[in-house]
């Protein structure tokens, strides 16, 4: 790229104006879900059968009869057709991390020479796409092309543009699951059993237990004309080299500040579009790091929240387009400021209304808290390390460790009262912490006052990747770029298997004749005193904290392709198959995903980086050093006692820093050959963590001392304080 294009993509960029937005009609509740065939819209175009079978499928999952199906496609077609939509397609989740759709027109030859609109049961309820180009771990072979999707009734259809989307199921021809619906919808079946019958302990009317899930989207805007003119944004999502601005967060001037103009013309179609699409966007706000912003939602249903988000990231590319914005989702894309998350918040939720991560207003209310808040802790101690599988990418290991986001170790933030009710809990009698009233109702010391102490009684601890915040946990470690399926899933399947455990301990123990609340005390306890090494309060940036949690057993690894052999251990693989999440050969497949799709990313990075480094940062660096040496000739030619000793000293460090580019970047593409004639996807992912990458910093070092050297006029890129600061 010419100098000449950088100042004009420059100046194009500081000379851009807000967008006008047509305002919406009316009030949010009145456009509100306008693009979704919700129930609204489900009573006005079903007859009331067929509207009561499909509740109850949404409900309780009853299959739903064939007439059944034609008869919801029937009305479904005809509302999208009054909704302006032409074709339609089986919205899904593959591997890949976003979303997949085929388009096929509503309309078909009538064979008089006109067409008709026509859309069945059948094509409603399956369709069958290509499986063999989605990422499937070897489940599929190249030439085996045949995979099907299914509708899911729980997640409602919706229209964008002029497309009726039917969010789907992805499964291979012979039965695996190859997306992350399949296995997030297992995992909350499988939550929602063993939390129903643990609930049975307390209130014998639950009948179903329901995950919910709050995401909080974490996002950087950068102008579109100074991305165009960056291959490495355009291509790997993030900035390969350029050296921090002299101003960029330091002041935290930018969170919380008043949001740019064109910004919030972004923010508010952005919001419109959401909010027609169903999905219940609730704050907007500057983050900490400049061009950095979020937005987040009221929580809902785990697999409806889930939907969402991966809707919102399609339609927020969308609409930056639209002025003049690129979106960058990498957890990382500019190196010594804050990188982007997705805060998971994740509870869950009785069909009574009950909260099960928050406390009660009574004795047994707070003892079931307690049990679910300690099941959890416990399930998170004994499966930290594939809770970091869980979380872990390419991308998101830029991120953790730095500038506020969580290390990666995995820790419970529970404030210094939760703890010193579980501290007490553990550490005292039987006798003293329980006690039956006359009339027998159980009461436990100290617990009949959390509801007036645990509402947001502590600070929070933003480097805690798991915090309990008053009535939910926020998994803060996923990544922004990240399907929030990954950590949902995990963390459904491990406390399902935690809480199956501890009912058969507690029944165990009744039928030895115990109480019933004092063998739910006693296994709580036993379970308090067994994972308190996973409760960490502290500062999770500190070295002594590292120290501290290998001395705990904490998983402390931060290779990431090691990372992703916890979902192949023996334990992992019994875990899975216990509850029915994931077979061996599904695990073993989305691990091979995994390394393949880390080995990708790497060598595509490694290939941009060579690109650049040779042809635009060593030219622009030789061009500068002829420069100067031209005036050092021209200067002793002059003589008359002139000093270019300066001179000759840049031109050295420019010589030194030129050649050292050269050289690591020949090692770099040869470090690159070696590890691509690696067969066994693993050990490439592992050669590319442990050669490749490790060129990566020291190459960029080398660049962004250039950058301080060589005259800004000739500098080929972009650079942070023109990227960083929207005008």
């Amino acid at each position: 790229m010419s100098s000449l294009l950088r100042f004009k993509m420059v100046d194009a960029a500081i000379n851009h104006t807000a967008v006008e937005v047509d305002a919406p009609e009316g009030r949010p509740s009145d456009y509100f879900g306008a693009k979704v065939f919700g129930r609204e819209a489900m009573r006005k175009y079903l007859d009331k059968k067929t509207y009561e079978a499909l509740s109850d499928t949404m409900a309780n999952g009853t299959p739903l009869k064939r007439e059944v199906a034609d008869s919801i496609a029937a009305g479904m077609r005809q509302w999208a057709l009054e909704h302006g939509a032409d074709h339609y397609t089986h919205w899904f989740q593959p591997l890949t991390g976003g979303t997949a759709e085929k388009h096929d027109a509503f309309a078909q030859p009538d064979g008089f020479g006109g067409v008709i609109e026509e859309f069945s049961g059948k094509l409603l309820a399956q369709s069958e796409p290509d499986a063999s180009s989605f990422p499937n771990g070897g489940i599929r072979n190249t030439f085996e092309a045949r995979g099907y999707s299914a509708w899911d009734p729980a997640s409602p259809a919706f229209i964008v543009d002029t497309t009726l989307c039917i969010p789907t199921v992805f499964i291979a021809y012979t039965g695996e699951a190859l997306d992350y619906k399949v296995p997030l919808l297992r995992s909350i079946s499988a939550v929602d059993k063993a939390a129903t019958e643990v609930c049975h302990y307390f209130d014998r009317s639950v009948e179903k237990v329901y995950t919910y899930l709050g995401w909080e989207q974490e996002y950087f805007l950068v102008d579109e004309s100074l991305w165009a003119v960056r291959p490495d944004l355009m291509l790997t999502g993030r900035t390969l080299m350029g050296h921090e601005s002299a101003k960029n967060q330091q002041l935290e001037d930018h969170y919380f500040g008043a949001i740019p103009t064109r910004v919030i013309a972004f923010m508010k179609e952005l919001e419109y579009e959401c909010l027609k699409l169903g999905i219940p966007v609730k704050t907007r706000h500057n983050e900490v790091a400049p061009n950095q912003f979020e937005l987040a939602p009221v929580y809902e249903e785990a697999n409806l929240a889930n939907d969402h988000n991966q809707l919102l990231m399609t339609i927020m590319d969308k609409i930056a387009r639209r002025h003049k914005f690129r979106v960058l989702l990498h957890e990382k894309p500019f190196k010594g400021i804050n990188g982007s998350g997705k805060h998971n918040n994740w509870s869950l939720g009785t069909d009574t209304g009950v909260n099960l991560m928050g406390p009660g207003k009574t004795a047994s209310e707070n003892l079931q808290f307690i049990t679910f808040l300690v099941n959890t802790i416990s399930a998170v101690h004994k499966h930290n390390g594939l809770l970091k599988a869980a979380i872990m990418s390419a991308t998101n290991a830029h991120r953790l460790g730095a500038n506020e986001a969580p290390p990666a170790i995995i820790s419970t933030f529970l404030g210094t009262q939760v703890s010193a009710v579980l501290d007490k809990l553990a550490d005292s009698r039987s006798d003293n912490a329980i006690r039956f009233d006359a009339k027998g109702v159980f009461k436990m010391s100290g617990i009949s006052h959390i509801p007036t102490l645990l509402l947001d009684n502590t600070d929070r601890n933003r480097t805690s990747p798991f915090a309990f915040t008053g009535n939910r946990f926020e998994f803060r470690a996923v990544g922004s770029s990240d399907n929030c399926a990954e950590a949902i899933i995990t963390l459904n399947t491990i406390l399902a298997d935690e809480l199956t455990a501890f009912k058969q301990e507690v029944d165990a123990k009744i039928e030895r004749g115990m109480k019933k609340e004092k063998a739910i005390y006693e296994v709580l306890k036993q379970k308090i005193n067994a994972s308190r090494a996973i409760r960490f309060d502290g500062n999770g940036y500190a070295d002594e904290w590292r120290a501290e949690a290998e001395r705990r057993g904490l998983d402390c690894e931060t290779s990431t392709p090691l990372i992703f052999d916890r979902y192949l251990t023996p334990e992992t693989v019994a875990l899975f198959a216990r509850t029915g999440v994931y077979s061996q050969v599904e695990l073993e497949a989305r691990t091979e995903v995994k390394w393949e799709t880390y080995v990708k990313k790497i060598q595509i990075e490694g290939r941009v980086l060579g690109d650049l480094v040779m042809n635009h940062i060593v030219p622009t660096a030789s061009r500068y050093e002829a420069a100067l040496l031209d005036k050092v000739y021209k200067m002793s030619q002059i003589g008359s006692g002139l000093n270019a000793d300066a001179d000759i000293a840049l031109i050295k460090r420019i010589q030194d820093h030129t050649a050292e580019i050269v050289r690591l970047s020949e090692e770099l593409v040869e470090a690159r050959k070696k590890a691509n004639r690696i067969e066994d996807m693993r050990l490439k992912a592992i050669a590319y963590h442990d050669t490749v990458e490790g060129y990566f910093e020291r190459i960029r070092d080398h660049v962004d001392k250039l950058e301080e050297i060589v005259d800004d006029q000739i500098w080929p890129l972009p650079k942070y304080r023109e990227l960083l600061f929207l005008r």
